[in-house]
């Protein structure tokens, strides 16, 4: 197209051509205008003019274009973030569902496992009873027995036969008496069952469960930034006696500030536990501290009570789990709960033994309290007999009905003489050394002797049957104190922090500190009784 003429409108300008432009007035004048009233002024070309606006019109044009190609990707990015945010959000529907899907499951198998557990306790206290019921009525049987025989004698046997007979009706019979004396009549089983399921924590916490997050949106158009969470933390534990053994712990980042970092260590002995953040130690890393192996009483109480009236349990060094019983045997089980032997036989010999009510082992010795057979014996871990001492008395180192049976850090050998009412202590060969004697009165005194322990400072602590009371002496045999207001304490166990577990019936409590409280079936009490064990 033919660019159209602009001519000046100015008086005697001859219709000149706008061929310039002022830049002064913004204005564009002719060549006769340049030359009187624009003289001054800044004149150009308007060619010149006209290219420089060019180049500016056409900058401009690529800024726009490049912006709208931003502004397509852009809304392009938008629609594709859409599409993300419905799959986002469809995987997290999904991800909730199944969190809660697994929770539902987690707490019916909870269920069925408390349950369960429940009818395990039932049975338990159920066959405890049963097999008391039925040794009530053996010795019920026992004593009948001799009463009709001895009603039989005196009724059809003439004098020379009840002379000839009757001092061995009264001794048989006073026998059996005795052994009902060294049972207890009441009930060895408590009839409640106590649950405690506590929700109102768990309850709060699910009210609160699961988080959603945000990453932060991008700052530029075209490029997207990632968060970092939070600090790197790593946690190691290593041991200082296995050539240096490290275990790597799994870290949880709760992504509240706080983390739990779970190590499962694989050998027992002294560790060194250290945690750090972002490379630097956290406050008390690295720690110190002793790794023991876990004992699950859980299978040690299911075998025990398999064992007919168990009286007594000792650990070996080794984990092997020793039970005196009643029916006149040393049974041993491994740390799984499998049997492994049984030591001894009812009797009188060496190495048989009659109602059997303590027993202890240090190293590859074993001591039993003998009871019926009013002595101790000395075997090896495996059940041979090595040695015995004691016989029926009340002199030193004789016994009547022997109980309880330990061993201190010196090699004493220390015992309970139930109806002596006295403490006998003596060398490992079963030398005499020292009595505590509980007859008489005062805070000294005390009544039918059974359990025994040693608590971290070496005293002795006795479990008195018969004055309902916890007795605590020295080596030496020095009254210490008494605690505790146990109804017939019959055994009693001490760990390595000086918590004390008492049995009274069927039952175990925890004492300390001169209380006495009733120990339940909780982690925290079941943490307790393993620490008794070892």
């Amino acid at each position: 197209m033919k660019p159209r003429d602009h001519y000046c409108s100015q008086p005697n300008h001859g219709n000149n051509n706008l061929n310039f432009y002022c830049e002064t007035c913004s204005l564009l004048v002719c060549l006769h205008c340049t030359t009187v009233t624009h003289k001054t002024h800044t004149v150009k070309e308007i060619s010149t003019v006209a290219k420089t606006h060019q180049i500016e019109i056409t900058g401009a044009l690529e800024d726009a274009r490049e912006v709208v190609t931003k502004l397509t990707g852009a809304m392009d990015e938008n629609n594709r973030m859409i599409e993300q945010v419905e799959i986002s959000k469809r995987n997290a529907s999904l991800a909730i569902n199944n969190a809660f899907e697994t929770l539902q499951q987690t707490l019916e198998e909870r269920k069925k496992t408390l349950l369960s557990e429940l009818e395990a306790i039932s049975l338990s206290k159920t066959t405890a009873l049963t097999l008391q019921k039925e040794q009530f009525e053996k010795m019920i049987g026992d004593i009948g027995h001799y009463t009709d025989l001895a009603s039989h004698i005196l009724q059809t046997h003439t004098d020379h036969e009840i002379v000839a007979l009757g001092g061995l009706i009264p001794t048989e019979l006073q026998a059996t008496l005795k052994r009902v004396q060294t049972i207890s009549l009441t009930p060895n089983q408590e009839s409640s069952i106590t649950v405690s399921v506590q929700t109102d924590d768990l309850i709060q916490k699910l009210s609160k469960l699961g988080h959603l997050y945000l990453l932060p949106s991008s700052s530029t158009w075209t490029s997207t930034s990632v968060a970092k969470v939070g600090p790197e933390v790593k946690g190691e534990m290593r041991s200082k006696t296995h050539n240096g053994a490290v275990v790597y712990g799994e870290v949880e980042d709760h992504r509240d500030g706080t983390y739990t970092i779970t190590l499962t260590p694989q050998t027992a002995g002294p560790h060194q536990l250290l945690i750090t953040m972002d490379g630097h130690h956290v406050q008390n890393s690295p720690n110190d501290l002793d790794v023991r192996p876990i004992r699950d009483c859980r299978i040690l109480c299911k075998r025990v009570i398999q064992c007919l009236w168990p009286t007594c349990v000792a650990i070996h060094d080794n984990g092997d789990i020793y039970v005196a019983s009643n029916d006149h045997c040393i049974y041993v089980f491994d740390q799984t709960g499998q049997l492994k032997n049984t030591i001894g036989s009812r009797g009188s010999g060496d190495g048989q033994f009659s109602y059997p009510c303590g027993v202890s082992i240090k190293g590859d010795v074993l001591y039993v309290a003998d009871s019926g057979n009013h002595r101790v014996q000395k075997l090896t871990s495996s059940g041979k007999f090595l040695h015995k001492f004691g016989q029926q008395g009340s002199g030193q180192g004789q016994f009547d009905w022997p109980d309880g049976v330990i061993i201190d850090s010196n090699n004493k050998l220390i015992v309970s003489d139930i109806f002596n009412h006295r403490i006998q202590i003596f060398n490992v060969d079963g030398g005499w050394l020292l009595t505590i004697d509980g007859k008489g009165s005062g805070n000294h005194s005390f009544r039918s002797p059974e359990g025994l322990a040693l608590d971290p400072q070496g005293n002795i602590h006795v479990a008195a049957f018969g004055s309902n009371t916890i007795k605590v002496f020295t080596k030496e045999g020095v009254y210490v104190r008494m605690y505790g207001d146990p109804n017939h304490p019959s055994g009693i166990a001490i760990d390595d922090e000086g918590y004390s577990l008492v049995r009274v019936g069927g039952v175990m409590v925890e004492c300390e500190d001169d209380t006495l409280d009733s120990y339940s079936e909780d982690e925290k009490e079941m943490e307790k009784a393993e620490r008794a064990v070892e």
